[in-house]
């Protein structure tokens, strides 16, 4: 995939905020702190477009980018960080059940995992509901230059076995450091807008 632009359009907090949903669109979903932000970066070859934050859990908003005016990536509010408040939990968790039940372009979610540790509940209970609702349950395992190469098979047989995930269900390690997994992500995503009829040059 040759990125040409890349572009945030809006953070939004509520549907009407959301920008038309004329073009496909990927999710990416996972714990505060998980990576998502530096796997779109990593992903865009861009530095800072999607924003990292040093507080996990201060994320509160659906940021939507624009990708060669042809798809999005959308970066749901990261859940699980224990200081955020109960309340901030619930509203949280209930606009993201908004978008993910409403929004009719969205095409797949991806579960985003720290490879460095097993799937909490809370990752349990998202991949859970991917698989439900119809999606493909594709895992990122994020930070993969934080662990040993003689460690990676056994990480990635305990998310496989934590999550439930099905023999051909894929899981991806990445780094968003060294760049491994790239080139593999992206053949995946070009497979699902693919088989969803668009086809990007």
């Amino acid at each position: 995939m040759i990125i040409r632009s890349a572009d945030i359009m809006i953070s939004a907090v509520r549907p009407e905020q959301y920008p038309p949903d004329e073009l496909p669109e990927i999710a990416l979903a996972g714990r505060s702190n998980v990576g998502k932000s530096s796997t779109i970066n990593m992903l865009l070859n861009r530095k800072k477009l999607a924003r990292t934050s040093a507080s996990p859990g201060k994320t509160q908003t659906i940021n939507f980018y624009d990708i060669n005016h042809q798809f999005k990536f959308v970066d749901l509010p990261g859940y699980g960080y224990a200081k955020v408040s109960k309340s901030s939990k619930e509203q949280w968790g209930k606009m993201m059940e908004k978008y993910l039940t409403s929004r009719e372009n969205l095409k797949d979610i991806f579960q985003l995992v720290d490879i460095r540790h097993a799937p909490t509940i809370q990752d349990k209970q998202m991949y859970a509901w991917i698989k439900e609702f119809g999606f493909n349950g594709i895992v990122i395992a994020t930070k993969l230059d934080k662990i040993k190469r003689s460690e990676r098979q056994k990480k990635i047989s305990t998310i496989r076995k934590e999550l439930d995930m099905k023999s051909d269900d894929i899981l991806i390690c990445v780094s968003a450091q060294t760049k491994d997994g790239k080139e593999e992500l992206w053949e995946v995503i070009e497979e699902i807008f693919k088989v969803n009829g668009f086809v990007f040059e």
